[in-house]
């Protein structure tokens, strides 16, 4: 755990190195001075033996007695603070300045002895074995008549230079102490500084995966952690821009799916739902969250998808089927995700429902339009004929069928007209002149066309429209139409001796319009239909009419952003309802 920071490695290696090499050096110094120390010892006694030898030699050629020699041993010894031992050739010592000669064996063995012996000068570094300790030897021969009469050998203890060297060592070590220390702080501090600008990266970084792209680090050297610096602002900078795009495009890519009319739904490799838009979701009757991540079969429901899914998967080819699922007609589309996964999907799901009900429309609109145009044609068609085969030459026939040529010929017309009317209000080329207006202004004059149709018919039409109803904002010629139509439906299909009742109320925000009548009703399968162009019930058919009115009054209607519908019991009369929008209400829409 304490390694792991890169400051601590650092400066413990640092410290390692440092320490190493002044103990090494300290070694190698103690060891050059203990060595230069010996060589300057040797030296010293290789000069001192020599006279120690031609004094021994002079005082045995001038008669001195081997007794005395022992006291001069200790006097030379003390003057050159050395032992100093005199020894016969045959190993015997005659004097001894540090030991009882009578009592030391004999040292003709000794490698000193031998070398001066041999050669006219020795020297060793031992082990005394009489004093035990260690010594270093220096040997010369003594001459006194010209003749080898036996070694004079010099010693002096390593103790000394031992302690010198130890003295050296322990200065060495102290000072290493220090300078180990002093780098440790040195190591410590450059860790540091180089650590920093790493931890700040390093803290950078957290901040950056959580999120927070738009922070930077200050570049304070010029190093290669500077370097480092720059290079992950640029990145950083660099990764914000990029993800920023990403961003952007996930956020239009996402409104587009959330928005779009059509279903989308992707599957992984394992048959697993991934993503599914709101479309997508309800067409097939379930919810977002409730589909992601289930299997496809479980969320689609429906083994004709499964099949065209499966198909996909296998062949990695688009399928497409079409499929009618009450009250819905969809389209849907599976195309493998080659470049994402090879063995995921995407699932397009269209619906059709709007545009097969159109074409149905389309189909009914042109059967119903040719059947009402037959009509007429055939009838003109024979008037003709039979004017052509002698009609003519019977003025009051042929005035007769004129008459109802003219009629079928206004029958066409207005046909036309109105079909024409439909067409212009449904595509919005009919402009709508809005303009506050009193609810009398639209129902009165309509009622008071119809008046005297109704009188005719021999029944009852009253008017309810109080004074004090709210203004509608409302095209007036428009609605007054609507109101024309209704109460003229409502006459027609209403037996002799009925009423028919118009009134208007106000309810919360609109201004609702009825015309009641006591008539013969509309059946249960037909009042969904009832404003369909050409729509007819079989007694309308009977009672003959384009069946467009209550079509084109559903768009005026519409058009003036209120509903019309009708609440009617078969053979117990109808009631048709409109609402208009207030003028207040309306022009407070934002």
């Amino acid at each position: 755990m304490f390694f792991r920071k890169i400051r601590w490695r650092i400066a413990v290696l640092y410290a390692i190195l440092i320490v190493a090499s002044l103990l090494g050096l300290t070694i190698y110094l103690s060891n050059g001075a203990r060595e230069a120390n010996l060589a300057e010892q040797q030296a010293q006694l290789k000069a001192e033996a020599p006279l120690m030898a031609g004094l021994v030699a002079a005082f045995l050629a001038g008669g001195g007695q081997s007794g005395a020699l022992g006291a001069l041993a200790q006097q030379w010894a003390a003057t050159l603070d050395a032992r100093l031992t005199v020894i016969a050739l045959d190993g015997t010592a005659l004097a001894e300045s540090h030991a009882d000669p009578e009592q030391m064996e004999s040292h003709l063995t000794r490698p000193e002895v031998q070398q001066a012996l041999g050669s006219g000068w020795g020297s060793a570094v031992r082990r005394s074995e009489t004093l035990g300790e260690d010594m270093i030897y220096a040997a010369a021969p003594y001459k006194p008549h010209g003749l080898t009469a036996g070694v004079v050998r010099l010693a002096r203890p390593l103790q000394r230079i031992d302690q010198q060297v130890g003295e050296l060592r322990r200065t060495m070590l102290l000072f290493t102490l220090g300078l180990a220390a002093l780098a440790v702080l040195i190591a410590t501090w450059i860790a540091e500084r180089t650590a920093r600008p790493v931890r700040s990266l390093t803290r950078l970084a957290g901040r950056v995966t959580q999120g927070e792209l738009g922070v930077r680090l200050l570049r304070t050297t010029r190093d290669e952690v500077g370097a480092l610096t720059e290079a992950f602002n640029s990145m950083t900078e660099q990764l914000e821009g990029k993800i920023g795009t990403l961003a952007t495009e996930r956020s239009r890519l996402t409104a587009v799916l959330e928005h779009m009319a059509d279903g989308v739904l992707i599957t992984d490799n394992l048959g697993q739902v991934r993503l599914v838009n709101p479309s997508a979701a309800r067409l097939l009757g379930t919810t977002q969250s409730d589909a992601v991540d289930r299997s496809y079969v479980q969320v689609v429901r429906d083994h004709r998808l499964v099949e065209i899914w499966q198909h996909c998967s296998q062949l990695t080819e688009e399928q497409a089927v079409e499929v009618n699922r009450p009250p819905l007609f969809l389209r849907v589309s599976v195309t493998p995700l080659r470049q994402v996964d090879a063995s995921g999907c995407l699932v397009l799901i269209q619906d059709l429902t709007q545009v097969r009900r159109l074409e149905a429309m389309r189909r009914d609109f042109v059967s119903n339009i040719s059947h009402e145009l037959r009509t007429p044609l055939a009838s003109l068609k024979a008037l003709v004929d039979t004017l052509r085969d002698g009609a003519l030459e019977d003025p009051p026939a042929a005035e007769r069928f004129l008459t109802r040529v003219e009629t079928e010929v206004d029958a066409m017309t207005q046909m036309v007209q109105e079909l024409l009317e439909l067409s212009r209000i449904e595509s919005g080329q009919v402009p709508l002149r809005m303009q506050p207006t009193p609810v009398s202004e639209v129902v009165l004059p309509a009622v008071d066309r119809l008046s005297s149709q109704a009188e005719r018919a021999q029944l009852h039409l009253e008017v309810t429209c109080p004074d004090d109803l709210p203004l509608v904002l409302v095209d007036s010629e428009r609605v007054q139409q609507v109101v024309t139509n209704l109460v003229h439906n409502a006459i027609k299909f209403t037996l002799a001796g009925g009423r028919i009742a118009v009134s208007a109320k106000s309810l919360e925000d609109v201004v609702v319009v009825s015309v009641q009548d006591t008539g013969v009703g509309i059946s249960t399968e037909d009042l969904p239909r009832i404003f369909e162009r050409f729509y007819k019930a079989d007694r309308a058919r009977r009672g003959g009419g384009t069946g467009l009115g209550l079509a084109i009054a559903r768009h005026i209607v519409q058009g003036h952003g209120g509903r019309i519908w009708v609440d009617s019991v078969e053979g117990q009369g109808s009631t048709f309802y409109f609402s208009l929008p207030l003028v207040n209400e309306t022009l407070t829409k934002p």
